[in-house]
């Protein structure tokens, strides 16, 4: 099993340790509504360095990137980041990814760790078409996310006057000077739906930039977060998790992610994707909340009040900030209105639920 740069530091914090996607990695501290709760309110940090960064450079970089990807890369310049997604050649998804443009004909692509070795397998698979290079550089960074709504000020005085952090708009990078290191890579982003911050770096340095930040962020109530709240945090915003609301099995148009699909452009399998767009689908991702206690887990079926099943959960949780049990699934599009009525078979009792829009907060 791997470990990241901060493995240590996590333990030594009382964290309690799992295995996710090959590493060793924190699911909490104190506790997940605490941590999610003080991302919300104040500031959480997460290691989130088990992700993978692959680097395109070269003169074609751009045309790979556009036929690989969903989203219309041409909309980058150097400085802007962008969410996207790889589409198989069966109107699933490989994964969702950020794609962040470095320079000309240079750019970053962040993937999810659990398909670092799947995704670099497949884009490889077109590489030879085009002159780039290609580099998997995801053993040498360490990714940390700052979350919360002090991050902009916590940000700005780790920086100093090395960058304009506190307004650097979301979806965009810059660099800045941190704890004693030049040019750190930051991006306004997150998996939380709060303001927030990547912060990009070295692994020799990672623990530098960790100590910092809990030093100057003391008066921002900084807290350690684990990935259990990372994952409360984004459901209740309605984010997909890769491996639950979306995989090698869903389109990107009934996931609700035809806003990052561009036919503007040639991208592997438009022409079936855009037939779906145009045609419609047979099932869509919902939100809905249960009327009753019970956690929706993944895989339970979601059910129509004559019991007929018509989807199933992706995700679910006890939302700790609406204090009530929340998931997102798959339900045929018959039965995807909103206000509607559906069922979740948790064991053996049918609990009801209402589809809801999302974002849930």
């Amino acid at each position: 099993m791997k470990t990241t740069a901060l493995n240590k530091i996590h333990k030594n914090l009382g964290a309690k340790m799992v295995e996710f996607a090959g590493f060793e990695m924190p699911i909490q501290y104190e506790g997940i509504n605490l941590e999610h709760e003080n991302v919300r309110n104040n500031v959480g940090v997460f290691d989130v360095s088990h992700m993978g960064n692959f680097f395109v450079e070269g003169p074609q970089s751009l045309d790979f990137l556009q036929y690989i990807t969903c989203n219309d890369v041409a909309k980058l310049k150097p400085g802007k980041v962008q969410y996207s997604c790889f589409p198989n050649d069966k109107n699933g998804i490989v994964d969702d990814l950020l794609v962040y443009q470095l320079g000309d004909n240079e750019y970053m692509l962040v993937v999810n760790g659990a398909n670092i070795d799947k995704d670099w397998e497949w884009i490889n698979r077109f590489a030879p078409n085009y002159d780039i290079k290609l580099q998997n550089l995801s053993d040498n960074y360490s990714i940390l996310a700052v979350q919360g709504p002090k991050s902009p000020e916590l940000m700005q005085k780790l920086a100093s006057d090395s960058a304009n952090l506190q307004n650097l708009k979301f979806y965009t990078w810059t660099t800045a000077d941190i704890a004693g290191h030049q040019n750190i890579l930051v991006s306004a982003t997150g998996y939380t739906g709060e303001k927030g911050y990547e912060i990009y770096v070295y692994k020799d340095f990672t623990e530098d930039i960790w100590n910092e930040l809990f030093d100057k962020g003391k008066e921002f109530g900084i807290k350690p977060a684990g990935l259990a709240a990372r994952d409360t945090l984004r459901l209740e915003k309605g984010y997909c998790l890769y491996g639950n609301d979306i995989d090698e099995t869903t389109s990107p148009i009934e996931a609700g992610l035809g806003w990052i699909t561009k036919f503007t452009k040639d991208f592997i399998n438009a022409k079936n994707i855009k037939k779906q767009k145009e045609e419609g689908v047979e099932r869509k991702l919902v939100g809905f909340e249960l009327k009753e206690k019970g956690i929706p887990r993944h895989g339970y079926d979601i059910i129509d009040r004559n019991g007929k099943k018509i989807g199933f959960v992706t995700s679910g949780t006890m939302s700790p900030s609406l204090k009530k049990p929340i998931g997102m699934g798959y339900v045929t599009v018959e039965n995807s209105k909103l206000g509607n009525e559906i069922f979740i078979q948790i064991r053996k009792k049918q609990v009801p639920a209402e589809i809801v829009k999302l974002p849930f907060l």
